[in-house]
């Protein structure tokens, strides 16, 4: 027997801190509900847990993203809804007017004072519909501008191009009948031309806001047009008041206008419509520069940065002026018959822009549904990964705590063998 080591004490020892160590690790464990409370209980675990965790977060903050969204759809809508109501009005207030019935100037003037102060309501709408400060119906969210500088712009000038065009919304193309609004479009054209008389090859690619994607080789002889349709003639200015168009009707994809001030192009002359970059004209022409851009809300729909985990949302101008209804006069009986075609045409324009609006709430909503089922999902697996089952723990705990007693139990036992030498010694 030999009393310097007691082995069969200090394996008891052992024993005993490791069933300590294990009943601490059992009780943190069922204090805090995680199965991993640090790297060293499943480093593995524990990485792919947190970045669950990141993509949950993400899917949660896209889903209030997508709610604010709503409400910012909800908003313009709303205020587009009335702007619906006062154009119907307006428009059963011009068939009055357009009626023989008045033959009273009077009548119809007191007609157009409604007119008159219908219009002023729309602009005002137009001008303090917000959400969180974000103007809604200004033509901020989705149209663009572009400067017209100072000069002259000769026909049978040759004019390098290399221009694009976006952000197009209240703008549409005339094919076979069929209107199609430009969200966030695209024109890309490439090569020379020349004003008028010319045989060079513009290309031309547009697309539309449905992705659509249209190409043509279009050679630009006699279609710069002055506003009454008639061709410019050569080697002449644009005059003051000319409507001039690029007309791409022709090929059936659309056109776009250009119209000189009443004095004649002057610098920075801001023109709403679309935005031009990189239009290089000769030295004695006009220069169309970048003008400022209108742009389009991106809502963040989802929990990385990609951009089909975003939504655009755009709204033209809803002014009177770009709804084109701003000259509307019906205190005559010839101006009412005309007011009718421009106004059903705004309510038209309006009604494509509810449509837009709808479409994409109904998306949002979707969205919403979406985001909420994967987030559930992810944190269903995370929870798997990270939390712990309270009842096997608790198993485990059971079992690790009488091992515990047992290990104090067998300490003290073999801190007994020892004595027995003192029996030899007697």
């Amino acid at each position: 027997m030999r009393i310097q080591h007691n082995i069969a004490a200090l394996n008891s020892y052992r024993q005993l801190g490791n069933n300590n160590n294990t009943v601490g690790k059992n009780l943190e464990k069922l204090s805090s509900g995680y199965r991993i409370n640090r790297a060293g209980d499943d480093a593995a675990g524990l990485a792919i847990s947190e970045k669950m965790r990141a993509q949950i977060t993400g899917l949660e903050t896209a889903q209030k993203n997508a709610n604010d969204g709503i409400s910012l759809v909800q908003t313009a809508e709303g205020a587009l809804t009335e702007v619906h109501s006062m154009l119907n009005r307006m428009v059963e207030l011009a068939g009055q007017s357009a009626n023989g019935t008045y033959q009273n100037e009077v009548d119809r003037e007191n007609l157009q004072k409604e007119v008159v102060s219908l219009k002023s309501e729309i602009d005002r709408i137009a001008d303090s519909t917000n959400f969180n400060g974000i103007k809604l119906l200004d033509g901020t969210m989705g149209s663009g501008k572009y400067k017209l500088n100072a000069g002259s712009l000769a026909i049978g000038s040759t004019v390098a191009t290399n221009f694009v065009v976006t952000d197009i919304k209240g703008s549409s193309i005339d094919k076979d009948g069929l209107t199609f609004a430009f969200d966030v479009g695209a024109l890309d054209a490439n090569g020379t031309f020349t004003t008028a008389g010319a045989s060079d090859v513009l290309n031309v690619k547009m697309t539309d806001k449905e992705g659509n994607v249209s190409v043509v080789n279009l050679k630009l002889t006699d279609i710069i047009k002055k506003a009454d349709g008639t061709a410019m003639a050569s080697n002449t200015a644009i005059a003051a008041g000319d409507n001039v168009v690029l007309d791409l009707s022709a090929v059936g994809i659309g056109k776009i206008d250009l119209t000189a001030t009443a004095a004649g192009p002057t610098a920075n002359d801001l023109l709403k419509g679309l935005d031009v970059a990189g239009f290089v004209a000769p030295s004695a022409g006009a220069a169309i520069t970048t003008g400022t851009t209108g742009s389009s809300l991106r809502l963040q729909i989802g929990d990385t940065s990609d951009t089909f985990n975003q939504i655009s949302v755009s709204v033209g101008d809803m002014h009177v002026k770009a709804l084109q209804i701003d000259t509307v006069d019906i205190s005559t009986q010839s101006g009412a018959a005309d007011a009718v075609k421009k106004l059903k045409d705004a309510i038209n324009s309006v009604s494509s822009t509810r449509g837009d609006l709808g479409a994409i709430q109904n998306r949002l909503e979707h969205t919403i549904n979406n985001l909420s089922v994967t987030s559930e999902n992810m944190t269903a697996a995370e929870s798997r990964i990270r939390d712990v089952d309270m009842a096997k723990e608790m198993m485990t705990y059971t079992k690790n705590n009488i091992l515990v007693q047992s290990s104090q139990a067998m300490l003290a036992q073999a801190n007994q063998l020892p004595q027995g030498v003192l029996q030899l010694l007697r």
